[in-house]
């Protein structure tokens, strides 16, 4: 799990993992959960997720795209 700024943050990131193979989710963070402006609707840290087993190619991929 990463975390990034926002939601189209997240989704940039986990379309990129989807393009190499690597399943992907995001959600948003126990810090944003408490958002309830329509404002911050995309605003607010999300949680990057990915397998388990994936990880350690997840994070390869990320370093490697810095």
């Amino acid at each position: 799990m990463t975390v990034v700024a926002n939601e189209p943050e997240a989704e940039m990131l986990c379309g990129m993992l989807r393009a190499n193979g690597i399943a992907c989710a995001y959600r948003t963070t126990n810090l944003a959960a408490g958002m309830a402006d329509a404002s911050t609707a995309m605003g607010g840290p999300r949680e990057v997720i990915v397998e388990e087993e994936q990880l350690e190619e997840a994070r390869k991929l990320l370093l490697h795209n810095e």
